[in-house]
């Protein structure tokens, strides 16, 4: 007697998209150098989820990049714990020199989380990454973050951290319109109020939480993608 397993939750998941729908979103993508500059969340830290594959989101998003072009280079220079200075002075130049055609700046995060937090240093900190690598001729894209108070109410309180969270928001959403990047929206996404796309430490995605994260790259990239004159 044989058994048959039924689909994984990563299969299941209304808020992940299968390979088949990812190339779909990528099919003719010109990019052939990708690059990640940041901290955690560009590193790809965070546990397993039962049912899911333990693949970051950037790497989520290279193995589907080779699929509908095979031979695209890839650079991840992510460490965690990072403040938006220390990335910009310890991993842009190598960026930059990588030459990519696609890069994403993630960053930022922590400088929230500091009792210093300058809304205004970081939005400086992010245009002078966003900006170097669009004036190279990267498509840049970024993301802004959920509220996870919605989500750890009792344990994280809500109210200053939650503003926080807006006003970084605001800063990405501006530099973004500044250069032309992409912003991968996050704060209104659908799975703003599950745990399970998080960590324990209430900060870092989980396995599931960096499969939505993918998901929702490649449909920023298939909405750019379909925008092309020509399209």
């Amino acid at each position: 007697m044989t058994t048959t397993e039924g689909p994984t939750a990563e299969q299941t998941d209304a808020h992940v998209l299968s390979p088949e729908d990812a190339d779909r979103l990528l099919k003719g993508a010109p990019w052939t150098r990708f690059a990640v500059i940041g901290d955690s969340l560009a590193e790809g830290l965070g546990e397993s989820s039962p049912g899911y594959t333990d693949l970051p989101w950037a790497e989520r998003v290279l193995e589907a990049l080779r699929r509908v072009g095979p031979g695209v280079e890839y650079l991840n220079l992510g460490v965690r714990h990072l403040k938006a200075a220390e990335v910009r002075s310890g991993q842009l130049k190598e960026a930059l020199d990588f030459r990519p055609d696609l890069a994403s700046v993630v960053c930022g995060g922590n400088d929230m989380l500091a009792r210093d937090f300058s809304a205004g240093a970081v939005e400086a900190e992010l245009d002078a990454m966003v900006r170097p690598l669009r004036e190279g001729g990267a498509d840049v894209f970024v993301f802004t973050i959920q509220d996870i108070t919605k989500v750890f109410p009792e344990q994280l309180g809500g109210g200053g951290l939650s503003g926080r969270i807006e006003i970084f928001n605001d800063q990405v959403r501006k530099v973004a319109d500044r250069h032309g990047a992409l912003v991968i929206d996050m704060w209104a996404h659908p799975t703003s109020g599950s745990r399970s796309v998080f960590s324990a430490d209430m900060l870092h995605a989980s396995m599931r939480g960096h499969a939505v994260l993918a998901s929702a790259v490649f449909e920023r990239l298939g909405a750019h993608l379909a925008a092309r004159p020509g399209n």
